[in-house]
């Protein structure tokens, strides 16, 4: 598992002095979770309280809710759909001018990932290698209204929004999930099912599942078509 924020939390960062933040974890992977609020969740050292946690699109959606936070940290790749599906069920909430916002924190730095989250809905995106002031930070600039990136991807956002013409919508990609669409580009790649499965920390049993339904949404017969299937959209 990708290291959690890390970094020294002496004192409340500049952004957020004197404030408190109200956060809610959405992330699949508990030890991950348990570190980011023993790192950032010191409300009199951050001015953070973590007001909820989530493990999947369900729970996400229900606890975002009821807690109404300021911020939610969401991560993309999530059993039920994806963080996409979240920001997809959560859109009443995020229509307030001081409705809930969303800052994606992921161990992915995939463009299709960024975008997508971002034209879902979501303010911001870092990655998990982010330290821990930095995450601070971070979430009080996108609780005042701010958008938030880690360098390397803020140029994903400006790429594919600056254009001039806006990249067509490729619905077949659409129908996938975002788990699945990162089965696919492993797949894409040469993986094998046990090597899939321990990089993205599940089972053999559920990556052959996920295989399953991306070849039935894309109607393609083996991993052979979906490798060139992936190959010509550029995303191997």
């Amino acid at each position: 598992m990708t290291e959690p924020a890390g970094g020294a939390m002496g004192v409340p960062p500049a952004e957020g002095a004197g404030r408190v933040a109200r956060v809610v974890l959405v992330d699949d992977h508990r030890m991950f979770r348990t570190g980011v609020r023993a790192e950032i969740g010191r409300t009199e050292a951050t001015g953070i309280d973590v007001v909820g946690e989530a493990d999947d699109v369900e729970s996400a959606v229900r606890v975002v809710a009821e807690t109404r936070p300021d911020v939610v940290l969401l991560d993309v790749h999530l059993p039920g759909g994806g963080g996409a599906e979240v920001l997809r069920r959560s859109a009443s909430l995020m229509a307030d001018p001081q409705g809930v916002r969303f800052l994606a924190l992921s161990v992915s730095d995939a463009a299709e990932d960024v975008i997508g989250v971002i034209r879902g809905g979501a303010r911001g995106y870092v990655t998990k290698t982010i330290t821990g002031t930095d995450l601070v930070n971070a979430i009080f600039r996108i609780s005042d209204g701010d958008a938030v990136f880690s360098p390397r991807l803020a140029g994903f956002v400006l790429d594919a929004f600056a254009a001039t013409d806006t990249p067509p919508v490729d619905e077949d990609l659409d129908r996938l999930t975002q788990r699945e669409r990162e089965v696919l580009r492993l797949i894409a790649r040469g993986y094998a099912y046990k090597e899939i499965a321990k990089q993205l920390f599940i089972s053999v049993k559920t990556v052959e599942s996920h295989v399953s339904a991306v070849l039935r949404k894309l109607q393609l017969s083996n991993r052979h078509e979906l490798t060139r299937w992936a190959t010509a959209r550029r995303l191997v």
